[in-house]
């Protein structure tokens, strides 16, 4: 008998309209389950070898019936939060390319520099250190990406409740 890390049974899953359009990038594994319980979807992909009760362990959903969802609700800018820039930078340092786990501001705060997606990138603990309250240029710590403004899609957040009708 293989065993499977725990990792792989929090793998996310995506979840497609019936126009193949992914609604959500991230479906707990108790919402696929759901779905595929009242037939609302079926499993496009699945992991080899894994078993949800009568369906294959799900990796991508896709529905039966397509679900009408406004455009300004798919893809309006999302809230700017420390996870989000985080996983928009791939949890990786904007200055070194180490892990990251701190947010750094690129104009600091006391300088007027704003909690804004262009203005907030992901660092490293030792780099959002000796950066202080000086710009990446003042610091001679030039920045490795350009930060900007992801879509909910990219964030893995399709930021709308997808109600599925019966």
């Amino acid at each position: 008998m293989t065993t499977m890390p725990i990792r792989s049974q929090h793998e996310p899953i995506v979840l497609l309209n019936a126009s193949y359009e992914p609604l959500s990038m991230n479906v707990t594994l108790k919402r696929a389950a759901r779905l595929l319980a009242k037939g609302k979807a079926i499993v496009l992909e699945a992991a080899k070898g894994r078993f949800l009760r009568d369906w294959p362990w799900p990796r991508v959903l896709i529905l039966v019936k397509y679900v009408r969802i406004a455009h300004e609700v798919l893809y309006r800018r999302p809230t700017v939060s420390r996870k989000g820039v985080l996983k928009r930078d791939s949890y990786r340092c904007a200055y070194c390319a180490d892990r990251a786990n701190t947010i750094d501001h690129v104009l600091p705060k006391s300088r007027g520099g704003g909690m804004t997606w262009t203005n907030l990138v992901a660092a490293c603990l030792r780099c959002n250190s000796r950066k202080r309250n000086r710009t990446p240029e003042e610091a001679g710590m030039p920045l490795r990406l350009t930060p900007f403004v992801p879509t909910r899609l990219a964030l893995g957040d399709s930021g709308a409740t997808v109600a599925i009708p019966a």
